[in-house]
């Protein structure tokens, strides 16, 4: 097998090239870029300026709650009709990502859109919302937005050389699957080894194809 694809060598590179190149532009100039921009807020447990470990605790439940809230329909469609949006509630929660990192009452609201400007008008716009209904609906504490989301300048996704190695992978894997394909089911002779093999007899000559 090996010296078999060693014979195609030329054109396993030449899938890789073409993989590659077919990969890039598609990437380029065919798949809408996406931008992410972040607003990131911190959940208070308590009106106590002391925090002690139950407050915490308190504090990182209330966290997971307020995911579930901001991503509602009411507030969402709080969003959409402040800012007049042309789309609706599930187009719209599609593009909203939750985030709390481990141990801590910080909340992270990332809006992924085509335009940079509208994602970071729609993620300001759901932290401002939920500073505004979250205290209505739990009778607690407004969460603080202490990081406002900015317009972000490069594309979340997708990544030209990331989609550029998996398209000049995947024709080479391809065409290489191909190759060990025929080769095992080739069952035609080719050496008098073979016929030695498939009758259990010697040739007691070979006549050369030249």
């Amino acid at each position: 097998l090996g010296y078999m694809l060693w014979k195609h060598i030329v054109q396993i590179i030449l899938c890789l090239v073409i993989g590659g190149a077919g990969a890039f532009a598609y990437t380029k100039f065919f798949v809408t870029k996406q931008y992410t921009a972040t607003a990131s807020m911190y959940i208070i447990g308590s009106q106590n300026s002391v925090i002690d470990m139950s407050a915490l605790q308190i504090g990182t439940q209330i966290t997971a709650d307020y995911q579930e809230m901001i991503t509602s329909e009411d507030m969402l469609s709080a969003v959409i009709d402040d800012l007049q949006l042309d789309t609706s509630y599930e187009k719209l929660v599609g593009k909203v990502k939750m985030d709390n990192p481990s141990g801590t009452r910080i909340l992270k609201i990332s809006v992924t859109d085509s335009d940079p400007q509208m994602a970071a008008d729609i993620a300001n716009e759901i932290a401002k919302k939920a500073k505004e209904k979250l205290p209505e609906y739990t009778k607690g504490t407004a969460p603080e937005v202490y990081n406002s989301a900015r317009v972000p300048k490069k594309a979340s996704s997708p990544s030209t050389t990331k989609n550029t190695m998996l398209g000049a992978l995947a024709l080479t894997v391809i065409y290489c699957g191909y190759l060990v394909v025929t080769f095992l089911m080739n069952d035609t002779f080719v050496t008098s080894d073979d016929i030695n093999k498939a009758f259990g007899v010697q040739p007691i000559a070979v006549i050369p194809k030249y």
